[in-house]
C-alpha cells in the first residue's frame, strides 16, 4: 500500500525552518531537495533565490508556500510551478505543454560557441524549438544574428513568441508550426535541434512522465524516429561553413552518428558537464 505524501510545512513559521522541512519532504521526490525548496520559497516571496539567501531567511513563511510544496510533492516540475526556467544567459517562461529546458542542453550552445570562435552565425535554425530554448539562447549569444524556430506544437510556439518578445528579440526571432524542416527554405549557418529521443518502452521519473508533453519526449521504440526525419534534411539546410548540432540520449551516439555519416557529414561528439554523451556536431 502506498503511504501518503509528507504534509507540507505550515505558514507562519520562519523561512529558515520551513526550508529545512520542505527539503526533508522532497527527499524522495527530487535529486535537489534543498534547491527546490529555495526556488519555491523565493517564488512565494516574489524575490530572487539570491535575495532569499542573503536577506530573508528570518522572515515569516508566506501562506502561499505550502500549496507550492504540495504541488512539488505531486512530482510537478519546479519550472511549471514557478513558471520560469533559467537557461544559458536567459530566463524563459514555461508551463504545461512545453518541454522543460535542461542544463544538459546548454552543451549545444557551448559547442556552437566553440565552432564559431571569432565569427558570428548570421542565420540560425532551431528544430523542435519548444519555448524557444536553443534559438533564443543563441540569439542572446550573438546579437547580430537572426533565426527561425520550428515546432509541431502551437502551444509551445505561443510560449516561444512570448519569450522572444519579453527578451527583446521579437524582430530577430521568427517561429513557425512545422513538421521539422519539411517546409523550411534557405540555408543556415547554425542548425540546432533537441528532438524527442526517448524510446517508448523506457522508464521515466514521474515528474517527466506525468507532466511533460509526450510528443516532446518519445520517438519510437528505439528513440531514433525524429533523427531519421531530421538528418536527411540537413545537407540542403546547411550554409557553407555551417554546422548542425543535435542533442542525443546517452546511448545513441553511434546510431545517430551513422545516420549523419550516411548523409556525407563529418561528426564529432560532445559530452555534457556530467561526462555523458550529449551532442553531435555535424559539418
Amino acid at each position: 500500500m502506498t503511504s501518503p505524501p509528507p504534509t507540507p510545512p505550515a505558514s507562519g513559521r520562519g523561512v529558515r525552518r520551513a526550508l529545512a522541512e520542505a527539503a526533508d519532504s522532497f527527499a524522495g521526490v527530487s535529486e535537489t531537495p534543498r534547491l527546490d525548496a529555495e526556488l519555491l520559497m523565493a517564488h512565494a516571496l516574489g524575490i530572487t533565490r539570491e535575495a532569499l539567501l542573503l536577506r530573508h531567511l528570518d522572515d515569516l513563511t508566506p501562506a502561499t508556500f505550502a500549496p507550492l510544496v504540495a504541488r512539488r510533492l505531486n512530482h510537478e516540475p519546479i519550472a511549471y510551478i514557478t513558471g520560469t526556467r533559467a537557461f544559458w544567459t536567459i530566463e524563459l517562461r514555461v508551463g504545461p505543454g512545453v518541454l522543460v529546458p535542461r542544463a544538459d542542453s546548454e552543451t549545444l550552445i557551448e559547442a556552437a560557441v566553440e565552432h564559431f570562435a571569432g565569427r558570428v552565425p548570421a542565420t540560425i535554425l532551431d528544430l523542435g524549438t519548444g519555448p524557444g530554448t536553443l534559438l533564443l539562447a543563441a540569439l542572446d549569444q550573438w546579437p547580430a544574428a537572426v533565426g527561425l524556430g520550428v515546432d509541431a506544437s502551437a502551444e509551445a510556439l505561443g510560449y516561444a513568441r512570448a519569450n522572444a518578445d519579453r527578451l527583446g528579440m521579437a524582430t530577430r526571432a521568427r517561429f513557425e508550426v512545422g513538421d521539422w524542416a519539411a517546409a523550411v527554405a534557405g540555408r543556415f549557418d547554425l542548425i540546432l535541434a533537441n528532438p524527442p529521443y526517448i524510446g517508448t518502452v523506457e522508464q521515466l521519473p514521474p515528474e517527466v512522465r506525468d507532466h511533460e508533453p509526450p510528443a516532446a519526449l518519445f520517438a519510437g521504440a528505439d528513440g531514433l524516429d525524429a533523427y531519421r526525419v531530421i538528418i536527411p534534411q540537413l545537407p540542403r539546410l546547411m550554409a557553407p561553413g555551417g554546422v548542425a548540432i543535435l542533442e542525443i540520449g546517452a546511448t545513441q551516439a553511434n546510431a545517430v552518428t551513422a545516420l549523419l555519416i550516411a548523409q556525407g557529414l563529418s561528426v564529432c561528439l560532445r559530452d555534457d558537464l556530467g561526462g555523458n554523451p550529449r551532442a553531435l556536431v555535424a559539418t
